[in-house]
């Protein structure tokens, strides 16, 4: 058997926060500087920042490795403890 064979999403699922792409000051609209938005997350996010796409990329890596795969009808949330 290859380790293949072992990568099953059974029910899994990624719940992502706001993650820091090129388009993201798009979404908090036109002049908002990086006062303004690290204010903004100060409050909301525990980690007080967001996630770096590579982190959001990384816990989707893992739920198709073989490192889950007794990981089964799971939301993994990765939004830096907001939604705690």
């Amino acid at each position: 058997m290859s380790d293949l064979e072992y990568v099953v999403a059974d029910g899994v699922a990624l719940a992502r926060g706001a993650i820091d792409t090129p388009m993201f000051p798009e979404f908090l609209g036109p002049g908002t500087d990086e006062t303004t938005r690290a204010a903004l997350y100060d409050d909301v996010i525990p980690l007080g920042r967001i996630a770096d796409p590579e982190e959001i990329a990384n816990a989707a890596l893992f739920l198709a490795s073989t490192d889950a795969s007794f990981v089964t009808g799971h939301v993994l949330t990765v939004d830096g403890g907001r939604a705690v």
